[in-house]
């Protein structure tokens, strides 16, 4: 799974804080820097039409759906960096 999984929007989110590499793996390693936890998700099939998604990410209170595992970590990792916590912010 490479780049064509993440939407376009994402990647240029990601770009913003200078995250080049849109690896499954890479995003992973990077989420897991930041944050202490976090569940993910992979839907069955009945959730995932309803709610037009495969995975789901939780990570505190929030969610966050997605088409695959990678877009799932990417969704993660940019709310993580735009958190008013995170002293790069400030």
């Amino acid at each position: 799974m490479g780049t064509e999984m993440l939407p376009a929007t994402v990647m240029a989110d990601l770009h913003r804080y200078n995250i080049t590499d849109f690896s499954e793996a890479v995003l992973r390693e990077t989420l897991e820097e930041r944050v202490e936890t976090y569940t993910l998700i992979r839907l069955a099939p009945w959730p995932a039409r309803r709610w037009k998604c495969r995975y789901r990410l939780m990570m505190g209170a929030d969610f966050y759906d997605a088409q695959s595992v990678a877009e799932a970590y990417a969704l993660a990792l940019l709310a993580s960096l735009k958190s008013p916590h995170n002293p790069q912010n400030r």
